[in-house]
């Protein structure tokens, strides 16, 4: 037995020997990524080339390239995610001003993104979208229209907050600096120059940004990301600048992005830009033509659903681009994947040794808890009405987010295996008996909707038929058939199918009844789905849409009395890595009587109501047309109308108020501000938003959040939303606002002292180091954010003022702490017109400092910069 394990050892150790040498150099994790890449590249052949720079690429057996997804989100958690840790959402994590803490979220999110895919792979399932080790995140564009529907997922207005958050983001995602392989690929998204509109996107030609804007609002956080955090990817926007679609802009993605800067990685599109180039730009003639001007431009990735890339072997072919072209930029795409480790072994990549017992952990749910309690902004207080006593008789919860679960997660979100709601907080707080809770008003509407399903019937049975095939064009045989006998609301999130039998992903559905109109009136057929809905009367298509994230649709239909309405209402889920979602009634809209409402608190004194708005109402392309709200955008920002009576007749009624707004942008919040006892900011917070809210109203955490944007006073402050001029825009070309960048109370108060300087004069290229004594003058313990701001005297046409640091410190009540803040030679560039670039320019400049960005709250000093 002995001498024949000898000799299988021995073939064993001939045939590894022989496996060894067959080995070719790509796979050999001792070479670099770049020989690796080369090495690869020649072994494939023009198509195998093709579908590489593909964001789903496809494997190449014969090589054992496995497949892989270029495209992941990890805006504040894995999108997509179940069970995973979900933080808030970006601009609430802005609004902490707490990059540290900040790179400990992305540490976390990046340990759960790992931990997921390694499982997979060992479980031997294939990584779809949204689950693989490249992950698009941050987004960095700057939030200059507070009615961007997408400027939640940003840091906010101001490019240096943006570019210290966004370094934090980055780091935690890609792991240290120097190890062999990279923890995750990071994105710095979407380069350049994009805020919106949604509605306008692929059509949009930015040709009159001045290069001052150009340079001191839209580029410098990129810039950051590419030379501090070393950011492994870059996406190119949408929209043309100055003629070109930033995907196919040498300017961008050449002279300014590679030469200038110095970067070495990867460029990827955002999904669609490269077909926009031919099918919306009209810069190109068709998708051969548009793969080969991106390809030779710079970008490298294609995201999309049909690829042009695809077509690079005909656009050689045309003599549009060569192989050698192709074969440069592949270079760059096939290194990343090596600095992943994912072509290596498990064994040589320490990042697959994390465990599964992170995701969801005690630990990052007390770190989701943590940046949600940070993230809360007060900005009202009147007569100290906060924090509520918990010896309170009863107190009234109400308003249209108070118990929502799906608000707090904002957009590109996971899903958490809890969630704690606004309500369900302040159950924690007080027993049960003390607390009223009323819906109380609409989100956007001054309307209920009464049902109509009593009305609907088919084939002789109440209610709608239901009718489910297991593919998303309704052919073949039907896998199931219910009858439907109340408004719809299904979903697979935390479920396992829409009816038995039905598949989770990949299926359709067809809802049919016929209406008989008991009067001649006005009705509404009500949906929320994510997916293709088609909804058809009488034969006649009223809406036919695909929509890749929730979004409410109402639809207006004129009956008469007596007649029958044959509706049929068509649905499939058609996206890989999202929930199906159909939520679907048929009613008729009646107003609000606040009068009723206003009875069922008799004896009630402080109202607390949850309202604001939802990412089922702002993000990205979406298609939303309520009043105040296009396609993912807000056509005003005034808090709607049925919260704003409400309000009002809670206040004529005598209620003391306090007002939890939640939302992802600013809010004119200029009545509510007379309405209202208090206001607290709450964004969208996550799966311990609720606990958090819960925790500021109380007093069991003293709030530290401060502005990320200017909350201006009304709509009409705001200009042409696409004009990218930032004229009259945001704290640093305005100073009228109704609550101002960087602004944020606490429940204790801080004295700003007089700050020393390290030096009365500097030269260009020197720090200056401030020194500010902060006294704790309340009772409490609390945080408060120390904010610098710089601006260059005489300088007519720049900013009245420009964020350059900040620090957060914890002081404790009656206790002073010198805060060190250093102003590196950076913080006084600003655009030189006669060299075209950033520059320091000798002359005075003036610096502020103190807790927000208004002037009252600012003191300030000079400094000569030598030349």
């Amino acid at each position: 037995m002995k001498r024949f394990l000898l000799v299988l050892s021995f073939l064993f150790a001939l045939v590894f020997n022989d496996f060894l040498a067959a080995q070719y150099p790509f796979q050999n994790p001792d070479l670099s990524s770049e020989e690796r890449a080369r090495d690869l590249i020649s072994r494939l052949t023009p198509e195998e080339k093709a579908t590489l720079m593909c964001d789903i690429s496809e494997p190449i057996p014969r090589l054992g390239i496995k497949k892989f997804n270029w495209w992941s989100e990890g805006l504040h958690g894995i999108r997509y995610g179940y069970n995973v840790s979900v933080f808030p959402q970006s601009i609430g994590m802005a609004a902490s001003f707490d990059d540290q803490l900040v790179h400990q979220v992305f540490d976390a999110v990046s340990d759960e993104f790992r931990a997921k895919y390694h499982e997979a792979q060992r479980t031997g399932k294939e990584n779809s979208r949204f689950m693989s080790l490249s992950v698009w995140t941050p987004n960095i564009n700057i939030f200059r229209d507070p009615r961007w529907g997408r400027g939640q997922e940003t840091y906010g207005e101001d490019p240096y907050l943006t570019t210290r958050i966004g370094v934090a983001v980055v780091n935690g995602l890609q792991g240290p600096a120097g190890s062999k392989y990279k923890k995750l690929l990071a994105c710095a998204k979407h380069f350049a120059v994009h805020s919106g509109p949604e509605w306008s996107r692929h059509t949009l030609n930015l040709n009159n940004v001045s290069q001052r804007d150009l340079w001191e609002t839209y580029l410098p956080a990129f810039k950051a990301l590419v030379q501090q955090a070393d950011v492994r990817e870059v996406m190119c926007a949408y929209q043309r600048l100055d003629d070109e679609p930033c995907c196919g802009s040498t300017r961008l993605l050449q002279k300014i992005l590679r030469n200038d800067w110095g970067f070495k990685y990867l460029v990827v599109s955002d999904c669609g830009a490269i077909a926009d180039f031919h099918t919306n730009h009209k810069v190109s003639s068709d998708d051969v033509h548009a793969a080969a001007k991106a390809v030779l431009s710079g970008t490298d990735v294609e995201c999309g659903w049909g690829y042009a890339y695809n077509k690079l072997p005909q656009a050689v072919d045309k003599g549009l681009i060569n192989e050698k072209e192709i074969d440069e930029r592949l270079a760059r795409v096939l290194a990343a994947r090596f600095d992943l480790g994912e072509m290596d072994n498990d064994s040589l990549v320490p990042w697959s040794k994390i465990p599964m017992s992170v995701i969801d952990s005690k630990e990052h749910r007390e770190l989701a808890l943590t940046m949600a309690r940070e993230s809360m902004t007060l900005l009202q207080n009147k007569n100290n009405i906060l924090p509520l006593s918990k010896s309170v008789k009863k107190i009234a919860v109400i308003g249209p987010n108070a118990d929502d679960e799906s608000m707090l997660l904002g957009n590109y979100n996971g899903f958490p295996s809890g969630i704690t709601t606004i309500l369900e907080g302040v159950k924690t707080k007080l027993p049960a008996d003390k607390i009223f809770y009323d819906k109380g008003c609409d989100l956007i509407e001054d309307m209920i909707t009464q049902s109509l399903f009593g009305n609907c019937s088919f084939d002789g049975k109440a209610g709608m038929k239901a009718t489910y095939w297991n593919n998303t064009a309704f052919k073949g045989d039907a896998v199931a058939q219910e009858q439907m006998v109340s408004p719809i609301q299904l979903t697979t999130a935390g479920q396992t199918q829409f009816s038995r039998g039905v598949n989770l992903k990949n299926f359709s559905a067809k809802y049919e009844t016929v209406y008989r109109a008991g009067e001649s009136e006005e009705i509404v057929i009500r949906l929320e789905f994510g997916g293709k809905c088609d909804v058809i009367v009488n034969n006649d298509t009223l809406f036919s849409k695909e929509v890749w994230q929730l979004a409410p649709i109402r639809l207006p239909y004129k009956v008469e009395k007596g007649k029958d309405y044959r509706i049929e209402v068509k649905f499939s889920a058609i996206y890989e890595g999202m929930d199906a979602s159909l939520k679907l009634n048929i009613g008729r809209e009646m107003p609000v009587n606040y009068g009723e409402l206003i009875n069922k608190l008799k004896g009630i004194d402080v109202v607390i109501l949850v309202g604001g708005i939802s990412p089922n109402l702002e993000g990205e392309e979406m298609p939303v047309e309520f009043h105040g709200f296009k396609g993912g955008d807000r056509t005003n920002i005034e808090l709607p109308e049925s919260q704003r009576k409400c309000l009002q007749a809670l206040k004529k009624a005598g209620k003391k108020i306090v007002f939890v707004n939640c939302s992802g942008s600013a809010i004119a919040l200029m009545p509510e501000i007379e309405t209202c006892d208090a206001i607290l900011q709450a964004w969208y917070g996550g799966q311990s938003g609720g606990q958090a809210v819960a925790d500021v109203l109380f007093g069991d955490y003293n709030p530290s959040g401060k502005l990320p944007v200017t909350f201006y006073k009304n709509s009409e402050r705001l200009g042409d939303f696409e004009d990218y001029s930032m004229k009259g825009r945001t704290y640093r070309f305005m100073n009228d606002a109704l609550f101002p960048f960087g602004y944020g109370l606490s429940y204790t108060t801080f004295k700003i002292g007089e700050a020393k300087v390290n030096k009365t004069s500097i030269k260009a290229g020197e720090a200056l180091l401030l020194t500010i004594p902060v006294t704790n003058t309340g009772k409490r313990d609390g945080a408060e954010v120390v904010q610098v701001y710089v601006r260059k005297v005489n300088d007519n046409e720049g900013p009245l003022k420009t964020l350059r640091g900040f620090m957060r410190v914890q002081i404790p009540a009656g206790k002073t702490q010198q805060v060190a803040i250093e102003l590196t030679p950076s913080s006084f560039e600003f655009y030189d017109a006669s060299l075209r670039k950033m520059a320091i320019a000798p002359g005075e400049y003036e610096f502020f400092y103190g807790t927000s960005s208004d002037i009252k709250d600012l003191k300030s000093g000079r400094i000569p910069i030598l030349q």
